[in-house]
């Protein structure tokens, strides 16, 4: 096809424009020279762009003929994680590192851009390319949405670079794939006092102790059991030297679930079993929720689209269904706006016979088989081509 022909064409700029951004890795909100490169990139191309909620860069790519408007999604903000893979591109910035593969989408939806845009006159209606900040901190999404990205767009689609899954594999699946992604945050307030003397005190950290362990019978005693959820307690913090008792205590955490009615009943049960457990033991606890990425949803339609596209590009046997996770994902922001919705798609990195490709996800030797990138920018295109056209 076409738009395989000219991805392996541009390969090689792909993979130049990924270990640029690999090796300056920005976290969200604040990827200027990631916007800047991309931006750059997009003038030599002579597309033209807005820019969107602080980074964030929407680009317009117009067919030559009347039609609807697909986008197409990548994000674009790293990791606060040190870069340990020892390649000659790794993370310049101490700290930081593309660890989710968050550079490769970026590059190959530049190299999308690229083959886009010597296919204008195949192409029936109008793509936008959404080059999204902060989706690991989970703001990203939705303040594109709110910047007004997703005006006139019928349906989105995304790709995300998947170390569990097989190079030439791509997966995807309708309903539920990835859970909403909230934190919340537990402030304990007792009164602190000398370790000898408990009794004259009330102890914050004891009491943050008994909410954690109280927190775990939500799923196994609230919830119907074929319902999945989870509730994490991933800090507990409180008292400032050993022979004092803590007068607060701050727990943090997250909840994952995949039914809006669920993530309401969470929010409910942490804020209740919280001030209740505290006031048991004579203390207060209060609760902040903070909801930051809602479950992505995708749309049975459009999995039908991807799977279609990938056995266009790939062949049968290439697609796969991919099970849901609980990891989160603010792409499923723009699926619940879009009037024809969305899906997701997991393009496979993992090469058995590179251990380096091996990794997973969030690691600090996470590295993929930059073979996938001429599959990447390839299925972007050739879905929206097909969207655009049916």
């Amino acid at each position: 096809m076409k738009t395989l022909e000219l991805s392996k064409k541009y390969k090689d700029y792909v993979i130049e424009m990924r270990r640029t951004i690999h090796r300056h890795p920005e976290p969200g909100t604040q990827e200027f020279k990631t916007a800047e490169l991309i931006r750059g990139e997009l003038d030599k191309m002579g597309i033209p762009y807005e820019a969107k909620f602080v980074t964030g860069t929407v680009a317009t790519i117009k067919g030559n003929n009347p039609g609807k408007t697909v986008a197409l999604r990548a994000d674009i903000d790293a990791l606060t994680l040190d870069d340990r893979t020892g390649v000659d591109y790794a993370s310049e910035i101490p700290g930081m590192n593309h660890a989710c593969g968050h550079d490769t989408h970026a590059a190959m939806l530049l190299g999308a851009a690229k083959i886009l845009n010597e296919m204008k006159d195949e192409i029936n209606g109008t793509v936008k390319l959404f080059f999204q900040p902060a989706e690991e901190v989970g703001v990203g999404a939705r303040g594109m949405i709110a910047d007004g990205c997703m005006e006139g767009v019928d349906n989105v689609f995304a790709i995300h670079i998947a170390s569990g899954a097989e190079l030439g594999k791509v997966g995807s699946g309708a309903g539920g794939r990835m859970a909403s992604a909230d934190r919340f945050i537990i402030n304990v307030t007792g009164r602190g006092g000398h370790g000898a003397a408990p009794h004259q005190c009330v102890d914050a950290v004891y009491i943050a102790s008994k909410i954690v362990v109280a927190l775990q019978e939500i799923v196994s005693r609230e919830l119907d059991p074929v319902v999945p959820a989870v509730v994490t307690c991933g800090t507990i913090n409180g008292g400032s030297r050993w022979n004092i008792v803590a007068n607060e205590a701050v727990i943090e955490g997250t909840t994952r679930c995949f039914a809006p009615e669920v993530r309401d009943m969470l929010e409910e049960a942490i804020g209740r079993i919280a001030k209740n457990v505290a006031e048991a033991y004579r203390g207060t606890a209060e609760l902040d929720y903070q909801r930051l990425v809602a479950p992505t949803v995708n749309t049975a339609e459009s999995v039908d689209l991807i799977e279609e596209t990938v056995k266009q590009l790939l062949g049968n046997g290439a697609f796969f269904e991919s099970p849901a996770q609980m990891g989160g994902e603010d792409a499923g922001e723009y699926f619940a706006v879009a009037p024809e919705g969305g899906a997701l798609a997991n393009l496979g990195s993992r090469n058995p016979n590179r251990p380096e490709t091996q990794w997973p996800h969030h690691h600090p030797n996470f590295n993929v088989d930059e073979d996938a990138f001429e599959i990447g920018s390839a299925l972007y295109a050739q879905y929206a081509i097909n969207y655009l056209n049916k």
